[in-house]
């Protein structure tokens, strides 16, 4: 399962922020899975990007959609919230758009009570609320206006609990433009328009809808907002307390303890930044291009590596080319983005989003994918580089994985998906005979992306058939994996739970959401604890600090950078130190150790289960 990062910027670019309600149906058909509800196909007689422009197209579109939407929720039970929230915000969307104010305002509210995170129900439809007070005040100065009805707004929230939210939405509203979200629709959805002949799924559909009520409803503010929240963000500007030192245990080689054999089943290390703390294969000779030791890997004196389509390498990072004149800008660029994902105001930031607000539509594409690129490159060392802070005990075993990041992705195939299988089974299969006692995997995706993929391509045939080809191709990969990680129980498998703010069971993202005694889920909390508003939830073991952490990138450099991939390895860094000091534990009790060295705290109705490194170590003593 593989993914790149340009979706994550795609993604916080959709201002969905509103609300809708719909009367209970008598009887309901209960919805277990996001899998479970109806495909709904829309045809289209203009161009993606034409859409904005064409008001008879456009309003053609949100009827037949908004009909949807509306009987979805009168046909079905659906209790995951997060989907009800995204049917209720789309809703909310074209209540604006068709200027139902009050409903809008109602459907609002209805999306509020559904959210657990404090900080995203006090922010949710800011933008929405003040526009249409100042459109009901009938004010002939209606920028001045919602500028006004805006500042009110912000300044009655909690600084405390809405900062983070507050940056996130000053840098959304700095970011985008007219020509970065069309640059996203002609390189995104016009090429399923244009392999489909004008069909689209309900989901591009609705992202249509979302980008051309950006452009109409909020693109004409943008300054006046970007104002209120610079301002209110300067005012307030304080230094969150860093939960995490006072946390922290550093080993030292003095220290009585083993090596540990850890897997970075990831992008790819840059293995010349970890000399000393690297799992090596002695029977193998190194740059001599044979399989000394006949067990099917070339030169594989630190690790293994597969390419995009399953296939063996010897490479053991992703291959950027001659990255060295280029590395300064990628490397902005990649902090850039990772700074605005995690609400950081820094320069890199606020150099991206200048360019991405001011660039022109064609550049869209390439800026986004080099981006990605970089990101496949740097993210396994990067991952690395946590794993083994304070721990001398570590030894870093490369499986390298290649991750997507066009944002026209290849078309999945079953065949593709069975070799794809066969090489996690086999990567495991090598993890096995090596020692490895802790995997990182800090990657994911699921179900809806294969079937997106199919989409663009026009592949699968009718709605309902790809959706079946889809469930095909993702359950061969699902179970291929569920089955590499159950036959291997002596190994504690170590996953980020993902960034997309959604349950992981409900919307079935492998490997967050398998559930064996040998694997732990890993949410992203802030430097004080608090859940961010990325980190996806659900079948969530442990939260850990996954907020400007910082480590190395390959060449030797460091950045920070934010998400569940960088609180995955947090937890993993704890598991190899409790093996290292008790090399006789197993993974089921590494597990224990950690989850009941946890302090607790609540989001909502979920328990958030923070790691504390000292109190699992403490725990050690009790360990017979």
């Amino acid at each position: 399962m593989k993914r790149g990062t340009v979706r994550i910027l795609g993604g916080a670019l959709l201002l969905s922020v509103f609300s809708t309600g719909i009367g209970a149906a008598a009887e309901k058909i209960k919805i277990e899975k996001l899998d479970d509800l109806p495909r709904h196909v829309y045809k289209i007689s203009v161009d993606a990007v034409d859409l904005s422009k064409d008001d008879a197209a456009l309003t053609k579109l949100i009827k037949e959609v908004k009909a949807d939407l509306e009987s979805d929720l009168e046909t079905y039970e659906i209790q995951d919230k997060t989907t009800l929230k995204s049917y209720y915000g789309n809703l909310g969307i074209i209540a604006m758009l068709e200027g139902r104010y009050d409903d809008c305002l109602h459907f609002l509210e209805l999306r509020r009570e559904l959210e657990d995170k404090e900080a995203a129900r006090l922010t949710a439809g800011l933008f929405s609320q003040a526009y249409i007070r100042a459109v009901q005040s009938g004010a002939r100065d209606r920028t001045a206006a919602i500028k006004k009805e805006y500042r009110a707004l912000v300044l009655a929230l909690p600084y405390k609990t809405v900062e983070a939210e507050m940056k996130s939405a000053k840098a959304r509203y700095e970011t985008v433009s007219q020509n970065l979200l069309e640059g996203i629709i002609e390189s995104r959805i016009q090429p399923a328009l244009d392999a489909s002949g004008g069909e689209i799924s309900k989901d591009f559909a609705l992202s249509l809808i979302g980008f051309n009520y950006t452009i109409r409803n909020y693109l004409p503010y943008k300054r006046a907002l970007v104002e209120v929240l610079t301002a209110y963000l300067d005012e307030h500007r304080v230094e969150k307390l860093n939960i995490w030192n006072e946390r922290e245990v550093t080993l030292k080689a003095s220290d009585k303890g083993s090596p540990v054999v850890v897997a970075i089943w990831d992008a790819g290390i840059d293995t010349d930044l970890f000399k000393g703390q690297l799992w090596t294969n002695d029977k193998e000779i190194p740059g001599n291009n044979i399989d000394d030791d006949g067990n099917g890997f070339i030169d594989d004196v630190h690790g293994i590596a597969y390419t995009l389509h399953s296939d063996k390498t010897t490479e053991m990072l992703y291959p950027i080319g001659d990255v060295e004149k280029d590395r300064p800008r990628l490397q902005r660029l990649l902090k850039g983005l990772e700074d605005m994902n995690a609400n950081i105001d820094s320069d890199e930031a606020t150099e991206l989003k200048n360019m991405l607000s001011s660039m022109d539509k064609a550049d869209v594409q390439p800026l986004l994918e080099d981006i990605g690129k970089y990101g496949n490159y740097s993210h396994g060392t990067h991952v690395a580089g946590v794993t083994v802070q304070g721990n001398p005990f570590v030894r870093l075993l490369n499986a390298r994985i290649t991750f997507e990041y066009r944002m026209v992705p290849e078309e999945p195939t079953v065949e593709q998906a069975l070799k794809d299988s066969a090489a996690a089974l086999e990567l495991v299969d090598y993890l096995k005979k090596s020692g490895v006692r802790v995997a990182n995997l800090s990657w994911g995706g699921n179900l809806a992306s294969f079937e997106s993929a199919l989409e663009i391509h026009n592949a699968g045939g009718s709605a309902d058939e790809r959706k079946a080809l889809a469930r095909r191709i993702f359950e061969i990969q699902k179970q291929g994996l569920y089955g590499a990680i159950k036959d291997a129980p002596e190994i504690l498998f170590i996953t980020s739970a993902g960034n997309t703010d959604a349950d992981v069971s409900f919307e079935e993202f492998i490997p967050s959401s398998l559930d064996l005694p040998n694997t732990m889920t890993v949410g992203a909390v802030d430097q004080a604890g608090n859940e961010t508003g990325f980190t996806s939830f659900g079948k969530v073991d442990v939260y850990a600090n996954g907020f400007e952490v910082t480590s190395y990138v390959p060449g030797g450099d460091k950045m920070t950078m934010s998400g569940t991939s960088q609180a995955s390895p947090n937890a993993t860094n704890l598991a190899a130190k409790l093996l290292a000091l008790r090399p006789d534990l197993t993974p089921v009790q590494v597990r224990e150790l950690i989850e009941k060295g946890c302090d607790e705290k609540m989001a909502g109705e979920r328990v958030v289960r923070l790691i504390n490194p000292k109190k699992s170590i403490e725990l050690l003593s009790n360990v017979n």
